[in-house]
């Protein structure tokens, strides 16, 4: 049974919906604040080693163009075709370092979807438990953290044991550390640890005391995020 081209021109134009002017406005608005509100959680309460704060900065610009899209397309089967097909080409390569920002980056996105489909209300709502329970967790967080820096030290062995001397540090200094690996040869040694300091005092006092015991001591010393693998 063959259709009638007409019937189908007739179907897509009826979906053609007008757009409440006042109603887009208030909803644009809302996706901007709660957007914007968004960024500041994010700033306060992400873990992230970018730049939080220039990263933030994209949440209001995709929650208002993703409001936008879906209002227009909403409007029209026609449109929502089309969308189809321009999304089905366009290829987006962002550098996403951490799954916390692809996180944010889609509750900025949801925020959007929200307020373009006019579910302001539960919108809100969800905005406000989400947010609620990124302080709770941020607050309430246990202080028995797991090491999280990377300590490397290196230098030419003497007759006394190295490594009797480094642990016996970073016991009176760290809160906790965990030795990863060992290499050595007859005239150098590295030695790594997972390692956890009190304050970023206990690091010099730390650097201070293992130089005191081996004067050569090559230290290096970063977030364990940062390795990979």
């Amino acid at each position: 049974m063959n259709a009638d081209p007409k019937s189908l021109l007739n179907f897509f134009a009826a979906q053609n919906a007008e757009i409440d002017i006042v109603w887009f406005i208030v909803h644009f608005l809302l996706a901007a604040l709660l957007s914007f509100l968004l960024k500041q959680v994010y700033v306060h309460f992400g873990n992230a080693l970018s730049n939080r704060e220039l990263f933030g900065r994209n949440f209001i610009l995709l929650s208002m163009t993703t409001m936008l899209i879906i209002t227009i397309v909403k409007s029209s089967v026609a449109l929502s075709l089309g969308l189809v097909g321009a999304l089905s080409i366009i290829r987006f390569r962002a550098a996403i370092k951490e799954p916390e920002e692809l996180s944010y980056l889609f509750f900025a996105i949801a925020i959007g979807l929200g307020m373009g489909s006019q579910q302001a209300l539960i919108t809100v709502v969800a905005f406000l438990v989400v947010v609620a329970i990124l302080a709770l967790r941020h607050y309430t967080r246990s202080g028995d953290t797991k090491p999280n820096l990377y300590l490397t030290l290196s230098g030419k062995k003497d007759e006394e044991d190295c490594l009797t001397q480094i642990t016996k540090v970073l016991t009176d200094e760290a809160c906790d550390f965990r030795l990863r690996r060992i290499d050595e040869t007859d005239q150098l040694f590295e030695v790594s640890f997972q390692i956890q300091f009190r304050n970023i005092d206990h690091i010099q006092s730390c650097r201070t005391a293992l130089h005191r015991v081996h004067p050569g001591l090559k230290i290096s010393l970063i977030d364990d995020r940062g390795i990979g693998g």
